[in-house]
């Protein structure tokens, strides 16, 4: 006997389930008609009756009843499957918050995808939300190590550290010259966001007194900060990281390079859910990361 019509299958376990035919007719997004016709085609094929009809509805015959988790657990495993090997396009979603992203991600994902161009990367360059990463949303992400209320179900990888220390441009430190940290007092600080984190504890761990954490403007990130010290607007607090192009042309100086601390937020770190955390795509993303910031860290150090 040849197999049956795969759309009549469908609408009879569809109705089954829903035990009527308009909520099937819904989920697969056809009329009532529709469903009532490919049932028809189906009782037909068989050469049984699959529904007894009544003033209330459907009810199943017996023949349905043996039919209905057949085809109910065969579904099922056509959908797991599927979902399996719509993984295995090999689509890696990723989200970065915009300084991470412009500073370190993007301009590295041409040698990534140059490496695996099977693998398509979905940058998603957005602050995490109040949920913190959300492994439904994405497959991986990049934070810093120290986030609270992050779930056990979350696994992390480091990248390299954050590493502070106070950056101007040259002309900048040529007009108003720097001698010590008491001296930043008569600058503009800069701040990579309206908390200013980074200025205070920078401050606070080197005991510099006189200078007020507070003042000077605020940004939405750090590369609108970084970059308004460039044209000489002040002095930011440069994650050495991630201003690795201003400090290696020139553009960004550091009057006191002696002096650098990381934070209470630890390093920046990769995440991605325990459960997927080896599943091939991931695993190729995560050893190429792993590979390129070693990379940058040799860098921070040379």
């Amino acid at each position: 006997m040849r197999l049956p019509p795969l759309n009549a299958l469908r609408a009879f376990e569809a109705a089954a389930r829903h035990n009527g035919y308009i909520a099937a007719a819904e989920e697969l997004c056809v009329t009532r008609g529709a469903v009532s016709r490919h049932i028809k085609l189906l009782e037909d094929h068989l050469g049984v009756t699959l529904f007894h009809r009544n003033h209330r509805g459907v009810e199943l015959t017996a023949a349905g009843r043996q039919l209905l988790p057949v085809l109910t657990e065969t579904f099922a495993r056509i959908a797991r499957e599927a979902e399996q090997i719509s993984a295995m396009t090999r689509d890696v979603r990723i989200i970065c918050p915009p300084a991470l992203s412009i500073r370190w991600l993007f301009p590295r994902l041409e040698e990534f995808q140059a490496a695996h161009p099977d693998i398509r990367v979905r940058l998603t360059t957005e602050f995490y939300g109040a949920k913190g990463f959300d492994d439904t949303e994405h497959d991986l992400g990049v934070s810093v190590e120290h986030v609270s209320g992050r779930g056990a179900g979350i696994a992390s990888m480091p990248l390299f550290p954050m590493v502070l220390s106070p950056a101007c441009s040259p002309a900048l430190l040529r007009q108003r010259p720097l001698s010590a940290p008491a001296d930043l007092a008569r600058m503009t600080l800069l701040h990579e966001s309206p908390q200013r984190r980074d200025w205070a504890h920078w401050l606070s761990s080197f005991g510099v007194r006189g200078v007020d954490a507070g003042s000077g403007p605020t940004f939405p990130n750090l590369d609108m900060a970084a970059r308004a010290a460039t044209m000489g607007a002040g002095v930011v607090m440069a994650d050495l990281a991630l201003c690795q192009e201003e400090l290696r042309a020139g553009t960004l100086v550091l009057p006191f390079p002696e002096m650098t601390c990381t934070t209470p937020q630890g390093g920046y770190v990769l995440l991605g859910a325990r459960a997927r955390w080896d599943e091939p795509h991931l695993r190729a993303f995560r050893d190429w990361a792993a590979s390129s910031s070693a990379d940058l860290v040799a860098c921070m150090g040379a």
